[in-house]
């Protein structure tokens, strides 16, 4: 009998096992694994209305997405006159995504961030390479609870900042785990 290679008739029959469907095996940094296993496993319905985050997407970046800029602006306030000149076309992965290695993109749910346009079922766009300081919106890791907040450093003390008054700011004290996973460079909301 030949060695190695898929055999015939072995192995567990398609849509049998814990999930009921196909699989698919994902590479997480030995690192992070464990948080994001637990962070994916914990059921949103149970965890306070704070904004977290509830899916984890890597970003495409050989698919182009190229929609038309036109040339005039769009007025805010009263209608201006249009001309139907195309400036040219814009690929959306250029804009939104400056460092593909490093960025990714996470579907937040809960009103914790507001006041910052964030709002639930919005993807938001997340860079790696991007130094968190102070001021900037972050995905964070808090003793094993996965957040986007308002990161803030004051009188030589972190917090994790609430944008929406009836929520409270997270102090990071000793004895609290933080693991910052990026920062947040766009918003993407639907209408």
């Amino acid at each position: 009998m030949p060695r190695g290679g898929k055999r015939q008739g072995a192995g567990r029959p398609v849509g049998t096992g814990k999930y009921n469907e196909t699989t698919k095996a994902v590479r997480l940094p030995i690192s992070l694994a464990d948080e994001i296993l637990e962070a994916l496993a914990r059921d949103p319905q149970q965890v306070e209305p704070a904004t977290i985050v509830s899916s984890i997407f890597k970003t495409d970046n050989f698919t182009k997405c190229r929609v038309p800029l036109y040339l005039n602006p769009v007025a805010a306030g009263l209608p201006a006159p249009t001309e139907d000149y195309i400036e040219g076309k814009i690929d959306l992965n250029r804009h939104l995504v400056k460092h593909p290695d490093s960025t990714f993109l996470v579907r937040v749910v809960g009103e914790s961030m507001q006041d910052a346009g964030i709002h639930p079922r919005d993807l938001l766009v997340v860079d790696r390479s991007l130094e968190a300081i102070s001021g900037k919106v972050v995905i964070a890791v808090v003793d094993g609870e996965l957040t986007v907040k308002r990161l803030r450093k004051h009188r030589n003390k972190l917090w994790l900042m609430p944008e929406n008054p009836n929520f409270q700011p997270i102090e990071i004290g000793e004895n609290v785990e933080l693991h910052i996973w990026g920062v947040v460079t766009n918003v993407i909301h639907a209408l």
